[in-house]
């Protein structure tokens, strides 16, 4: 049987839990976290990575095994996320990256238009490109059209543990993408996980429901499993919903016997 791998710009991944390094007590854990969690993709904001010291550079804590996906968090155009994206790479910080363009203050929801232009542009320069996007068909599409590796549609608004309020949405984009569908953003329980993996996502990116659990070590290990575990439901093939109760066991026929 073969092995059941996520493959994304050519590379090919065991694990289908990406995991990221923000809002940790202390980033002395992430070490611990990627090791529980099984993860093999890590996103760092570019804004936390400063090369010039050890001290405050979250890189020290991140093993150099790990495939990094720099985000362009802080990104309020297209232009300002292509420039984030070459200083990762000019930083040695390899070619993926995950596009965050978002102008929205309050609700900080993704810009879909600018989003797409970035992807676009970096796309072209070699860049493997995993952007994130509010949940809409056209513009999924749209992002494959012009060269994401992935789309990575929000459960909920980013950081706020509500779990998959845009489910309907995002299952319409696993039926129709070719791409992988790597929910992002809104994940605050392994439950949810589960289902978004159930479903047929790729893969889910959680980082504030590990970073900020009571024990961050033993939740992304619970994330992992819960990963897993709806990875295999879905493979399995999910039973049918009826409306109508219907027997596990035969009503009739033995008391006349």
């Amino acid at each position: 049987m073969a092995k059941d791998l996520l493959k994304i710009g050519g590379v090919e991944l065991n694990s289908r839990l990406l995991i990221g390094t923000g809002k940790f007590n202390n980033d002395a854990l992430i070490p611990e976290v990627i090791n529980s969690s099984q993860s093999q993709v890590i996103t760092v904001a570019m804004r936390r990575v400063d090369f010039n010291t050890s001290q405050e550079n979250i890189m020290k804590y991140i093993p150099k095994e790990m495939i990094l996906l720099p985000n362009t968090s802080g990104a309020r155009t297209a232009e300002e996320a292509v420039r984030i994206a070459r200083l990762a790479r000019a930083a040695g910080m390899g070619n993926w990256i995950k596009i965050e363009v978002i102008s929205d203050q309050k609700y900080l929801l993704p810009d879909n238009y600018e989003t797409i232009k970035a992807t676009e542009i970096l796309a072209s320069e070699g860049f493997i490109v995993l952007p994130y996007m509010s949940p809409d068909l056209m513009v999924a599409k749209k992002l494959e059209e012009v060269g994401a590796a992935a789309v990575m549609p929000l459960g909920a608004p980013i950081g706020t543990n509500r779990g998959l309020k845009t489910k309907e949405l995002i299952q319409i984009l696993i039926e129709e993408c070719e791409k992988p569908v790597i929910v992002d953003a809104g994940i605050g329980k392994p439950s949810q996980a589960c289902e978004a993996m159930e479903m047929g996502a790729a893969a889910v990116l959680v980082n504030t429901a590990i970073a900020t659990a009571g024990d961050p070590v033993a939740m992304g290990e619970a994330f992992k499993s819960a990963v897993e575990a709806g990875r295999t439901a879905y493979l399995s093939g999910v039973g049918g919903v009826a409306k109508q109760a219907r027997a596990s066991s035969p009503l009739t026929g033995f008391l006349s016997m």
